[in-house]
């Protein structure tokens, strides 16, 4: 990767942090500057308007989440129900916790995209990239429709994701819960 290659991500990586930290308004060259620690300038230089900046963000944000989505296999190859609601729950608790930042940077983004169709595109293309990987791992645990079923179980799974980012602690899901509550929505996707 070249050193302009590096400093792109590095500032993506910075704009996601700053969206996660100050919201839509707070997103601006110099605090995506200041937040990458680079010299003020630096990231107007490689994203000159802050629809590049924005798109870099969103593609970034789905370039690292189908890295680990493709890290788990039971989301991506052959597996059983168990394995898939297992490797899910992971996943879920892994995007509320270390991932805590990219998944409250794509809910900002999310919220603005209907306002602004030039974020809607990219949030979409990534969007459709996770309906597959629900659809084909939907067949895979059995489902007679997985087509039909992916975009409800993307739904869920964003209410679910969107409930562990923001409800009070005592109202959040315990791995175990996420676990079984994924294996009965699975097991009733997966009945004939």
């Amino acid at each position: 990767m070249t050193h302009t290659m590096l400093r792109r991500q590095q500032l993506a990586d910075a704009a996601i942090r700053t969206l996660a930290r100050s919201g839509m308004r707070g997103l601006t060259h110099r605090a995506v500057d200041q937040t990458a620690e680079v010299p003020t300038g630096s990231c107007s230089y490689h994203f000159r308007t802050r629809q590049e900046l924005l798109q870099a963000a969103v593609e970034r944000l789905a370039e690292l989440d189908i890295a680990e989505i493709d890290e788990r296999p039971a989301l991506t190859g052959p597996a059983g129900i168990d394995q898939i609601a297992e490797a899910t729950a992971g996943l879920i608790e892994h995007w509320t916790t270390g991932g805590r930042e990219r998944m409250l940077a794509r809910y900002e983004l999310a919220l603005e995209a209907p306002r602004r169709p030039e974020i809607s595109a990219p949030l979409h293309a990534a969007g459709s990239r996770h309906r597959a990987i629900a659809e084909n791992m939907l067949a895979a645990a059995g489902s007679p429709a997985p087509a039909a079923h992916a975009n409800a179980f993307v739904a869920l799974l964003d209410g679910i994701l969107f409930n562990q980012l923001t409800a009070a602690a005592p109202h959040r899901l315990t791995r175990e819960q996420l676990r079984r509550t994924l294996l009965d929505l699975l097991h009733t996707y997966a009945a004939p």
